[in-house]
């Protein structure tokens, strides 16, 4: 009987540790993390599409983007903007029947250039640095993509209408930004609660 009854408390213990392992990311609960919700309006309405409001830093080791990539089809990099945590291994596939080309200028992607290749094929390149990298094709100059790497995961890209949503906010004071490849937003200092919804827009500038 003595020794059910440890099988059962062992068991009855080992469900409360993962659950607890769930809840909590790098030392910071927040199953009741608080929302961020708001809008982006740029003086050329077409530009309040994919701005990236990102929280500036959340302490904590944060794990890299997974599934991030960018395709080459129909000599456009999609999606157009690619936001990502640090350390983010990102994947370019060739999807057009040309071959294609990826570089940037930028040093906090060490400048990189993956070379040309053919139909179907996929390169990548790991993201170490913070920043922003402005992605080019050598083949086809018209080609302009941006890869926007951040110290954590809360962050939103905006759809056409400028709507944003961070979800799982832990608590704590922070300093929400707006990154856009043509306008500049001015930082908001923000105190986010556990369960609390916060509406917080953005009004972009030359």
């Amino acid at each position: 009987m003595l020794k059910i009854r440890k099988i059962v408390w062992t068991a009855v213990m080992t469900v409360i540790s993962v659950s607890l392992t769930l809840a909590t990311t790098n030392g910071v609960s927040h199953a009741d993390g608080g929302t961020i919700t708001g809008a982006v309006t740029a003086p050329v309405p077409k530009f309040k599409k994919d701005s990236v409001v990102y929280i500036e830093n959340v302490p904590g080791n944060w794990p890299p983007t997974t599934g991030a990539k960018i395709d080459q089809k129909g000599l456009v990099f999609t999606p157009h903007v690619l936001p990502i945590v640090v350390n983010t291994t990102v994947e370019f596939l060739n999807y057009d029947n040309v071959l294609h080309n990826v570089f940037t200028p930028d040093k906090i992607a060490d400048k990189f250039n993956l070379g040309t290749w053919p139909p179907g094929e996929i390169k990548t390149y790991a993201f170490k640095q913070a920043g922003t990298a402005i992605l080019l094709c050598n083949v086809h100059a018209e080609m302009e993509g941006y890869v926007v790497v951040l110290q954590n995961p809360f962050f939103s890209l905006t759809d056409e209408n400028g709507n944003y949503t961070i979800k799982d906010v832990p608590a704590g004071s922070y300093t929400l930004k707006v990154w856009n490849k043509k306008y500049v937003g001015k930082p908001q200092q923000i105190e986010v609660k556990s369960g609390q919804a916060l509406q917080l827009n953005f009004e972009l500038k030359k």
